[in-house]
């Protein structure tokens, strides 16, 4: 009986002891590791990326994220807005410097728990610069080095050198660049440990950060994603600005619901849009929006003349455009910095500025272009107006009289012996229906005075 039972007992154990070891580990759990490129300057399209590639992180249940970081860096909001998404993260945050990490790039770099570097890659140079490269007064950098050392803190860096990446720190003896703006090469990133290692491929770094079994999951953006990045770049923000302000002056010089409005409206359906996606524009800020451009639309067919609702109109206009691009809740600017209000309102300020010289210098021209007289409506149908090429028609109508037949600030229609003209007021806005006398000619326009 003993014997049987020794025999039972010797089975069983040599039978749980001859499972294949490839068996047991791969019921071990595949460590997730979610990987994203981060290769463009930080504006609202790059924090769209972030935000995004971490709710998928954050859906998968990934152990891991790895950015892959290049950029000489971009709006300190956005940055910040990173900064934040990245240190509050469930997964560990691992960043491979491929290349540069300049400015806003060192900022997110030291958000991360991990910071490896290829070579020739380089981090710091975080000096606030304006739009034309030129350092920011202090109060500026002030707040800037503030970010950088607590940042630097919380991942157990040497807050001082962080801040050295923002202004001169003469106390740092031995660092590189000591006593000017710190940029640390990866060997030098590594001896004073703000990179954990000097890496070459993805497998390197996780390797070097001692992560195994893992599956290696691509960050994929959908068309729309694509579309709306496109959208959010300052360049096009630009263009759509530039769109919105020339359709509203065609519109404003020669009244009527034509292509210049349509364009101008079209144009602000994408401007906003993708901000209000983002949780940049809040609905008061395009509410704002939509006020001025009642009150410029008062004033155009209600009101002729520049006078308060034109003047509170385009001030409406600004301003929420203005502050569809800074990040607020209710109304709450106090997490703000000055920097970022000031970015922004110059990213909607020099369009526009750029915009009214353009139309200041070359309007009159494009008024009379055949192109815009296509798409140009006025308050009759367009093939009723007959236009007069010839210099020596028209110089016959100098001193002659007539009836303006649109508001006229300045550019706008009249009528001469049952005849219309394009024609620019001299001396003021003249109103529809007042009478004109013809005082010069201007290429294929007819410069007139109002008759007292």
């Amino acid at each position: 009986m003993r014997i049987k039972l020794f025999t039972i007992l010797f089975t069983l154990y040599c039978s749980m002891h001859s499972l294949p070891v490839g068996n047991a580990r791969a019921a071990e759990p595949v460590k997730k590791v979610y990987v994203f490129e981060l290769n463009q300057e930080i504006f609202p399209a790059a924090w769209r990326l972030v935000k995004s590639a971490m709710d998928e992180a954050h859906r998968q249940n990934c152990e891991y994220v790895l950015i892959k970081l290049n950029t000489y860096g971009g709006a300190l909001d956005m940055a910040d807005s990173i900064r934040a998404r990245l240190l509050n993260a469930k997964p560990t945050v691992i960043v491979w410097i491929t290349q540069n990490a300049a400015s806003a790039g060192a900022l997110i770099s030291l958000s991360c728990d991990s910071i490896y570097m290829s070579k020739g890659a380089t981090i710091g140079a975080a000096s606030v610069v304006n739009q034309n490269g030129e350092v920011m007064p202090d109060k500026y950098q002030s707040y800037m080095r503030g970010m950088m050392r607590s940042t630097a803190e919380q991942q157990n860096r040497d807050p001082r050198i962080a801040e050295g990446m923002v202004t001169p720190n003469n106390s740092l003896g031995g660092v590189a660049d000591s006593g000017r703006i710190i940029t640390l090469t990866a060997s030098e990133a590594v001896k004073y440990n703000y990179c954990d290692g000097i890496a070459e491929s993805t497998e390197e770094v996780l390797k070097q950060a001692h992560v195994d079994g893992y599956e290696l999951i691509q960050h994929e953006e959908s068309w729309l994603d694509r579309f709306i990045s496109i959208l959010l770049n300052p360049v096009v923000n630009g263009i759509l600005l530039l769109i919105i302000l020339g359709g509203l002056y065609f519109e404003f010089q020669h009244p009527g619901i034509g292509f210049p409005i349509i364009a101008a409206a079209t144009a602000a359906i994408l401007y906003f849009a993708p901000l209000y996606l983002d949780g940049l524009a809040e609905h008061w800020e395009i509410l704002i929006f939509i006020i001025g451009l009642i009150l410029i639309a008062i004033e155009i067919f209600v009101t002729p003349g520049f006078g308060v609702p034109g003047i509170s109109g385009i001030t409406l206009l600004i301003t929420g455009l203005t502050l569809a691009l800074i990040r607020n809740v209710n109304f709450d600017f106090s997490f703000t910095n000055p920097t970022q209000m000031l970015i922004a309102l110059l990213r909607v300020i020099l369009p526009l500025g750029t915009a009214f010289l353009l139309f200041i210098v070359f309007g009159k021209n494009l008024f009379n272009s055949r192109a815009m007289r296509g798409f140009v409506l006025s308050d009759t149908q367009a093939a009723t107006l007959s236009y007069h090429d010839t210099r020596a028609q028209l110089n016959a109508l100098v001193n002659q009289t007539g009836i303006a037949i649109t508001v006229l600030r300045p550019a706008g229609q009249v009528e001469i012996a049952s005849e219309r003209y394009d024609a620019m007021a001299e001396g003021g806005m003249i109103v529809s229906g007042e009478a004109i006398r013809v005082v010069d000619v201007s290429g294929n326009t007819l410069v007139v005075r109002k008759v007292s």
